[in-house]
């Protein structure tokens, strides 16, 4: 059961290196902005309104945190079970569907478009994580999770790899980034764009964090950043300084929460929360505060650093 800390510093929030004392503000708590979802994903910043938006897949919606009021809402019910969210350069938001198989784009007076739907003649699996970099392009991981049940998606077969896509921000076309990775899930570029990290959620014998280097539309010099051990990676996203925040957990309630690892891959930072954590963001006026969707609630922390445009 969810208890605020009524102690600053919050003890949830743990430094497990020297590096990561100076991202603790002493008087800021983990604190739940929502609760009843059954899988918390996707949440995206909208700083020109204020809100935050995440998707509750097996609910098929996605919910709206309002910043001025604390006030939730439905923003979409029948998102065809959307999963991963984020904008483009024009602000528009940009969502992986599940039940759709395909990757949206909502316009500015609320018609979607459809950006990716299939590759090479055949159906997507379930679009999971997107991010858009600077040039316009929409990455985007494929794996199948939303074909094997009927919680987050529909019982369908499977046609095509587990791939990572990039799609083409100026004639719109699909090429597959990397083949190679493991059932791709959570991705994030370094700030300067040069390196772009992919959580590889089937990796044996443990789960492992890929990063790449970024060269224009393509990526080379795949390496292990981190392995993960007994911890359970998901959505992850670079403050300004490259470090690497987490969704984590899945197993025992020490693992559950954030994970922060500095651009090496060494662990430095942890915050606890009573659930796992899928998928996270920054926001807030100043991009100081970590939005983080857990499976059945929504919390946020402030913090010392920014979130990587």
């Amino acid at each position: 059961m969810w208890q605020p800390s009524e102690r600053y510093p919050d003890p949830r929030v743990q430094s497990l290196h020297g590096s990561f004392d100076k991202y603790r503000l002493t008087g800021a708590a983990v604190e739940r902005l929502a609760a009843g979802t059954r899988w918390g994903e996707g949440p995206v910043w909208f700083g020109d309104g204020r809100f935050l938006l995440w998707s509750d897949v097996p609910n098929d919606r996605i919910m709206k945190w309002e910043e001025s009021t604390g006030s939730v809402s439905v923003f979409r019910q029948g998102g065809n079970m959307a999963n991963g969210n984020t904008r483009d350069r024009q602000g528009r938001l940009i969502t992986c569907e599940h039940l759709s198989r395909r990757v949206t784009r909502t316009e500015y007076d609320g018609s979607l478009t459809v950006l990716a739907d299939a590759f090479d003649g055949k159906p997507l699996n379930s679009p999971n994580d997107v991010i858009v970099k600077s040039d316009g392009s929409i990455w985007f991981t494929d794996p199948p999770f939303g074909l094997h049940d009927f919680y987050q998606g529909r019982v369908a077969k499977q046609e095509l790899p587990a791939n990572l896509y990039r799609i083409d921000a100026l004639d719109g076309s699909i090429a597959v980034a990397a083949g190679d990775i493991e059932y791709p899930n959570g991705l994030c570029f370094s700030p300067d764009e040069n390196k772009l990290y992919v959580v590889a959620s089937r990796a044996k014998p443990n789960r492992v964090i890929y990063v790449f280097d970024v060269l224009g539309g393509g990526l080379s010099n795949k390496q292990v950043l981190v392995d993960c051990g007994p911890g359970a990676p998901d959505g992850i996203r670079c403050d300004e300084d490259g470090n690497l925040w987490c969704g984590w957990g899945m197993g025992t309630e020490q693992l559950d929460g954030v994970r922060v690892f500095n651009c090496a891959g060494v662990p430095v930072g942890h915050i606890r929360l009573p659930e796992r954590c899928a998928n996270l963001c920054f926001g807030g006026r100043h991009r100081n505060r970590l939005f983080m969707a857990g499976g059945q609630n929504l919390y946020s922390l402030f913090v010392n650093t920014k979130g990587a445009v």
